[in-house]
């Protein structure tokens, strides 16, 4: 049995969940989701509790077990609390500026990037910016009820300007420490 997949989902206070022909519905105060089940899983609702079965013990159901249960928590957490992705913008002159579902970036380019935002994703920018090592940096925070639409929104955002090693410039992940190169000394 799986360790992971036989734990009970436990549901919110005003999360709904409907369970119709391989497809799990939750709706929330964050918003609504809805989970396809692959074919060898079974999920039952009751007392507030989702649990996950597989029908078999072949290989490819025991594997579905645990991954099913995980992406159906994540989702029950997203409808009823939401995810946060938090991205900081390092650099002299590098900007961000929400306009309605887009963020219009100033990346040292010669020209300004403007970036799309998913449905059901959310950006919010910190207005005081903050110095760290002599660079400006300023906090960008992603928010949605989507965990996979989130990471995916955060990874396009941070290949924009990816950080570099030298000096740190960059668009990076508000927890990622970026490992620093010496550069040239300049001695001979």
């Amino acid at each position: 049995m799986s360790r992971i997949g036989k734990l009970a989902i436990k549901l919110g206070d005003k999360t709904k969940v409907n369970v119709a022909n391989q497809q799990v519905n939750f709706e929330g105060p964050k918003g609504k989701l809805s989970v396809k089940l692959p074919a060898k899983v079974k999920v039952e609702v009751k007392d507030g509790q989702v649990t996950v079965q597989r029908e078999d013990d072949s290989r490819e159901a025991r594997s579905l077990h645990g991954l099913t249960r995980t992406i159906l928590a994540n989702a029950a957490k997203g409808v009823s609390a939401g995810f946060e992705r938090r991205l900081d913008i390092r650099g002299v002159g590098f900007r961000a500026e929400v306009k309605g579902k887009a963020i219009h970036f100033s990346l040292g380019y010669s020209h300004p990037v403007v970036f799309n935002l998913p449905e059901g994703v959310t950006a919010e920018v910190d207005k005081t910016s903050r110095t760290e090592d002599s660079l400006p940096t300023v906090g960008l925070t992603l928010r949605s009820a989507d965990k996979e639409a989130l990471g995916a929104t955060a990874v396009n955002i941070r290949s924009l300007r990816p950080p570099e090693p030298y000096k740190g410039k960059g668009i990076k992940y508000a927890e990622e420490r970026i490992r620093r190169k010496e550069g040239k000394t300049g001695t001979t």
